[in-house]
């Protein structure tokens, strides 16, 4: 008896499949890729940290404690044993600071009788969610506001909360992408479909243009670009120049490939029988030739995002970028020097942020590429 029309038969697909929407296809082949989907939970954490970091840091980013600069990450415990009797409740360990009599070098040891108590929805400095809503309450943080401090993640050389700021600077970094990422993609999609479709001088005029920002090297472009800047603009004005600097920078690549792709589909039936039947040329190009290669359009919006992290961070790190009060990994990291290396590694960690988040955005694209390639088995 042959199968029903509702059971995959060898390798054809099944009643389901044969009528499903491409978004339905692209979501059935994407759950495939554990890596995509593993980068997806990933970004999708990393935004929602960026969305709500008021909530979960425990500081307020700004706030100072000279007397903690260069304290190491604390442990979260679970249970006290030390006692006769094990006493549950989470809490940190103290500090004892002593200094080097010849060297006047400051550490700090664990103090294992100081108990820092530690709860969640704890009461912290005041905030206002999402702009709106006043409030002091914080996912983790010491029971007493005013006791001794909590750094689960160390303190930076002014005595910053290392871990608040890694939370408040993954705005900056991941909004700068996406950010970025509209402009450079709308700029790259526009002037390569117009120099590939009409052609003519048009495309002479565009593709200089291209070429001259090519072949300008990259770094000394950034720099150029960046230190002209003037000094006396605020972080919010020097974050949205930083933006269109690197849009202008990552708009060229896309632009050939797409002006390639509009040489190689103008001439094809389905577009020539779009355009004898009265269809007008923006829907052509919108509806017929851009979805004919979305998989490498999703692929390049994807992974330019990564590029955008960089390019700030590496921009930032250079001092050329954006500077405090601003709180990127860019600018945490360019807080980091040889001491660092050796006795404040902690300072370190917006540099691990940095490659999770480009990694997990890079696997996501890789796999949103193969789930909307139309010629993938």
């Amino acid at each position: 008896m042959p199968p029903s029309a509702s059971e995959p038969r060898g390798g054809e697909p099944d009643a389901e499949l044969a009528v499903a929407s491409q978004r339905t296809l692209v979501w059935r082949a994407l759950r495939r890729h554990k890596l995509a989907m593993a980068g997806l939970v990933v970004t999708c954490l990393l935004y929602l940290v960026a969305i709500f970091a008021d909530f979960l840091a425990p500081y307020d980013p700004n706030d100072i404690n000279a007397d903690y600069a260069f304290a190491p990450p604390q442990q979260l415990h679970i249970v006290d044993t030390s006692g006769d009797e094990w006493d549950w409740g989470l809490y940190v360990n103290g500090y004892e600071q002593t200094r080097d009599p010849e060297t006047l070098a400051l550490t700090f040891r664990e103090d294992p009788s100081v108990k820092v108590p530690v709860e969640f929805l704890a009461r912290g400095p005041e905030y206002e969610l999402f702009g709106l809503i006043s409030t002091n309450i914080h996912l983790i943080g010491p029971a007493d506001p005013d006791g001794p401090p909590m750094y689960l993640l160390g303190a930076s050389r002014t005595g910053h909360d290392q871990l608040s700021r890694i939370l408040h600077g993954a705005r900056i970094s991941m909004s700068i992408g996406l950010v970025g990422l509209a402009m450079a993609f709308t700029l790259g999609v526009v002037l390569g479909g117009v120099s590939g479709y009409f052609g003519g001088k048009a495309d002479a005029v565009i593709q200089r243009l291209v070429e001259f920002f090519m072949s300008v090297p990259a770094i000394p472009l950034w720099l150029g670009l960046a230190a002209a800047l003037p000094r006396d603009w605020g972080p919010l004005q020097r974050y949205l120049a930083i933006t269109v600097i690197l849009s202008i920078i990552n708009w060229t690549d896309l632009a050939r490939v797409v002006r390639g792709r509009f040489l190689a589909l103008r001439g094809e039936d389905f577009v020539t029988a779009a355009y004898l039947d009265g269809i007008r040329q923006r829907r052509i190009i919108g509806r017929h030739m851009l979805p004919s290669f979305a998989s490498h359009l999703i692929a390049a919006m994807t992974l330019s995002i990564p590029a955008m992290i960089l390019a700030e961070t590496s921009l930032s790190f250079l001092g050329l970028g954006l500077r405090p009060p601003t709180i990127s990994w860019g600018v945490l990291l360019s807080d980091v020097d040889v001491r660092a290396l050796e006795t404040a590694p902690w300072l370190l960690l917006p540099g691990v942020a940095v490659v999770v988040a480009v990694l997990a955005i890079n696997f996501l694209g890789d796999g949103l590429r193969d789930a909307a390639d139309p010629y993938q088995s």
